[in-house]
């Protein structure tokens, strides 16, 4: 098996709190390490429903095959809400996301995610299914990829970049990840220190081919939604676009709604619906040390309330 280290296992487990006997989803499987943290915390009557979009990790759930605990469920967190409901489930006590690409598929130069390692220039989480980054870039004009590379990528010169990439591609086609990774290096007139100049861009394409930010949109309502009261969802993100997404996504569901400032009492329907659990938990240093994905990893969770028992706050 392809060796993953789960980041903030420890601190991922402390929010979830699993519940010996209860019901939970690990949205992002990857290669099973949150799964096993989860299922040593389950007695014979607990459950572990793990989704994952990618075929090898299709393959890695094997391990957990002779655990009658464990469900895997093939397809993107995306659509939680109807693989869950495919699989029988309604509602859960806790669902982990650890966003982003895992060290295996980093590692692997067939996937098409590194810079570093020479590869076919695919990037596609699920790969039987979708357009590979070759195939994007191929089609995607000038103007939406300098935004793709703004706006996912934070990157500055991105409308340099997009410029050098659209030329290039008249006179030859991308297929190679080293390719690409050389065009953007050439186009990005300012290194930053300790980072390669290719980083940003690849960060932004590969997330406009997998829909990365619109899945996770999605993903975050449905689990919520699929949570009973007390039940937790915990989210661990690697960049600031998915931190920002989530960070406001769980604030909103712990702010009271708007009401008149005549009203003396806030209805029970217009409460909270849920409470913030772990605000920015980060990885420490003896962490970061023996695991550099750790280093920009951010932790935050939320619990669902239960509004029916609650017959309304004075303001």
């Amino acid at each position: 098996m392809d060796q993953h280290i789960s980041v903030m296992p420890e601190q991922a487990l402390a929010a979830l709190a699993p519940q010996a006997g209860g019901c939970y989803v690990d949205a992002t499987f990857g290669r099973g390490g949150h799964s096993a943290l989860i299922l040593g915390s389950l007695n014979s009557e607990g459950r572990l429903y793990a989704i994952d979009q990618d075929p090898a990790a299709r393959e890695a759930a094997g391990r957990f095959s002779e655990d009658a605990r464990f469900h895997f469920l093939h397809g993107n967190f995306a659509d939680l809400g109807k693989l869950l409901k495919a699989a029988g489930v309604d509602k859960v006590h806790g669902i982990l996301m650890d966003l982003g690409v895992s060290s295996p598929q980093l590692d692997d130069a067939g996937r098409g995610f590194s810079f570093q390692n020479d590869g076919p220039l695919d990037m596609r989480m699920n790969t039987e299914a979708g357009e590979s980054a070759a195939e994007y870039i191929a089609r995607v004009s000038e103007a939406e990829l300098t935004r793709i590379l703004f706006e996912y990528g934070e990157e500055k010169f991105a409308r340099r970049i997009a410029r050098a990439i659209v030329e290039r591609r008249v006179e030859q086609p991308f297929l190679r990840t080293a390719d690409l990774a050389s065009v953007v290096a050439a186009a990005n007139p300012k290194w930053e220190k300790h980072k390669n100049p290719a980083t940003r861009a690849f960060q932004a394409i590969r997330i406009a081919v997998n829909h990365e930010l619109d899945a996770l949109e999605s993903g975050l309502r449905q689990a919520f939604d699929a949570l009973l009261p007390g039940g937790r969802l915990v989210v661990i993100s690697f960049h600031s676009l998915e931190d920002r997404i989530v960070k406001r996504f769980m604030r909103d569901q712990a702010s009271v709604a708007q009401v008149p400032k005549w009203v003396p009492i806030i209805p029970p329907e217009l409460m909270p619906e849920g409470r913030i659990i772990a605000k920015k938990v980060t990885a420490d240093q003896s962490e970061v040390s023996a695991n550099t994905r750790a280093r920009s990893a951010v932790l935050r969770a939320v619990e669902r309330l239960d509004k029916n028992n609650n017959s309304g706050r004075a303001l």
